[in-house]
């Protein structure tokens, strides 16, 4: 059920000459630095978040034969910069639909004035339509305001995401169970971020902070223990972990359940600065 680390092989190569028939997911990139995750079904392409520059989602996309204007949408978790930063680009250059939840896109577009025109609200919770990806949001505990996780669900198949939160709440583990495939944030190693020097520990530490690799194990497993059969950890710090150790505590929670991974579970890391590979939902 989980997906394997980037240092295994991929559960399958993507090749751009094949149509695409089932809903998929990489992430472009995923760190404390930058942010943004690529959904495809069909002709249905959604970014979740834009926190890196438009060139390099443009070079990104550009593997897929996906013209920036060709987005379905964008859907915003958030507006910390590391998951903004190239939506003014987009915006300006390409009017991409963006999805934000009330008070994230009213925050955006009062810092983003270029994203007025293209802006679309909900209310954390809601569940609306994308090309023909049905999309359910949810709140996530982050210290951002009306911070939120999505659910998607194409063809049959869910595909569940969620970073920035820091601990699970009943209402994120709802939207997760019975997801096929997800991506969950593993953000730090308790130790390592208690070692060092970083100077935003007890936000990172605390309810609203960030996920870390001890929780995110007993995350995969109660999930994968609903039926969840790859997932993806995502957005490591660069400074307080590393992706041989979000993989093995998290390998290891799952392995404590009776999961064997490969074969019933498919873990991956996602890549830190370039582009994760593909797998099917």
């Amino acid at each position: 059920m989980i997906l394997s680390a980037a240092v295994t092989p991929p559960l399958n190569s993507y090749d751009k000459k094949e149509a695409i028939v089932v809903m998929e997911f990489c992430t472009l990139s995923s760190s404390s630095s930058g942010n943004c995750t690529l959904v495809m079904d069909g002709d249905t392409f959604i970014l979740i978040d834009a926190g890196i520059s438009t060139r390099k989602i443009t070079c990104a996309l550009d593997r897929f034969d996906i013209k920036p204007e060709q987005l379905s949408a964008i859907v915003l978790t958030h507006e910390h910069n590391d998951h903004i930063a190239g939506l003014k680009t987009m915006s300006k250059r390409f009017s991409v639909p963006v999805y934000a939840s009330s008070v994230v896109g009213q925050n955006v577009t009062a810092l983003i004035p270029e994203t007025e025109k293209c802006m679309h609200l909900f209310d954390a919770g809601d569940e609306f339509e994308i090309g023909t990806v049905g999309v359910k949001s949810f709140v996530t505990p982050h210290d951002a305001p009306e911070s939120v996780g999505y659910r998607f669900e194409g063809g049959g198949r869910i595909f569940a995401f969620a970073t920035d939160m820091g601990t699970v709440t009943q209402e994120v583990y709802d939207c997760f169970k019975g997801a096929n495939a997800a991506v969950i944030e593993a953000n730090h190693d308790v130790d390592m971020l208690k070692r060092g020097p970083y100077y935003l520990k007890k936000r990172i530490l605390s309810r609203s902070g960030h996920l870390s690799n001890t929780v995110s194990g007993k995350f995969a497993a109660a999930i994968a223990n609903e039926g969840t059969e790859k997932i993806m950890l995502a957005h490591l710090s660069v400074h307080n972990n590393t992706p041989e150790l979000a993989y093995e505590e998290v390998s290891g929670a799952l392995s404590g359940i009776g999961a064997h991974i490969d074969s019933d579970v498919k873990l991956a890391v996602a890549p830190a600065y370039c582009s994760s590979k593909v797998y099917t939902v």
